[in-house]
């Protein structure tokens, strides 16, 4: 009888590590740069899509470091889109044969076709509505949202997921630029900046919601230089960071070398990310980092 009590315990045991070790790679987050400021988030089945700019991101090609040229006909699995403006190279302009722009081409398709519901700034979204992006594509019914607390998205079938819409020091044609912080059912959270210019609510956020990855944009001109990213990173105290928006014009800085310097200095206990277009990275749970 003893013999057996043992070893029913012994398989208990046993079963109770494989749920365990099962459970600890459920929460993990695998975070794909498509370039400029694109990004698939996957996490628990769902998947999440920031300023998906495909057809005519052009980072795969000129700088050949894409494993596949990603195309908008591919992407048959999104569940949430989240915009941070509406400039070309976040919602994702296409142009016909004449030359003609079609506006936010790329984020109005991949959501048609995957039923995924698309955050924006509300006169962002009310423009996206405009130029045939359906009320039930859109949150709130259409009507978007605006800078403020965190959304449960458990009301659109993300459960354990949300969202906060942050501010972001840039321009935007409709509304004002934001940024978003995502937090997934395991607890990790990520912080896309969006484009902007460094700015000290980023301290105030970043106690918030304490960040486990920081997205942030450090090609200068239009946004943070790596100087100024760098310097973020003692405002947003993220535990990693993945730079963004860089390489793809002229005027931008044609690589991250200088913001990965300038963060050892800096800020050296945040490890930095450097993904080329097409790269992932595997974000784990906090229980499991």
């Amino acid at each position: 009888m003893k013999r057996l009590l043992s070893m029913f315990a012994t398989m208990a045991v046993l079963m109770m590590f494989l749920l365990s070790a099962a459970y600890a790679g459920t929460g993990d987050v695998t975070v794909t740069f498509w370039g400029q400021s694109a990004f698939k988030l996957e996490s628990g089945g769902k998947t999440i899509l920031i300023d998906p700019w495909i057809t005519e991101n052009f980072a795969c090609v000129k700088y050949s470091t894409c494993a596949t040229k990603i195309k908008v006909d591919d992407i048959t699995k999104a569940d949430l889109i989240l915009i941070t403006h509406d400039h070309f190279d976040h919602v994702g302009d296409t142009h016909d044969a004449l030359g003609n722009t079609i506006h936010a081409a790329d984020t109005i398709a991949i959501a048609k076709q995957t039923g995924a519901i698309v955050v924006a700034e509300y006169e962002t979204a009310q423009k996206l509505l405009a130029e045939g992006l359906p009320p039930e594509n859109i949150l709130n019914n259409g009507y978007g949202r605006s800078i403020g607390g965190a959304i449960d998205l458990g009301v659109i079938g993300l459960n354990g997921f949300s969202i906060v819409m942050t501010p972001a020091v840039a321009s935007a044609t409709t509304g004002v630029a934001t940024g978003h912080i995502i937090t997934f059912p395991s607890g990790a959270t990520i912080y896309h900046a969006g484009d902007t210019a460094i700015f000290g609510d980023m301290q105030m956020y970043g106690t918030f919601y304490p960040i486990d990855l920081a997205l942030l944009p450090i090609g200068g001109a239009f946004q943070m230089d790596a100087m100024q990213a760098a310097q973020s990173l003692k405002l947003l105290r993220p535990k990693k960071a993945i730079p963004m928006h860089y390489a793809t014009f002229p005027m931008l800085a044609p690589n991250a070398d200088e913001f990965v310097a300038q963060a050892k200095k800096v800020a050296p206990e945040v490890e930095i990310i450097v993904l080329q277009p097409g790269g992932s990275y595997i974000l784990q749970p906090k229980a499991t980092q």
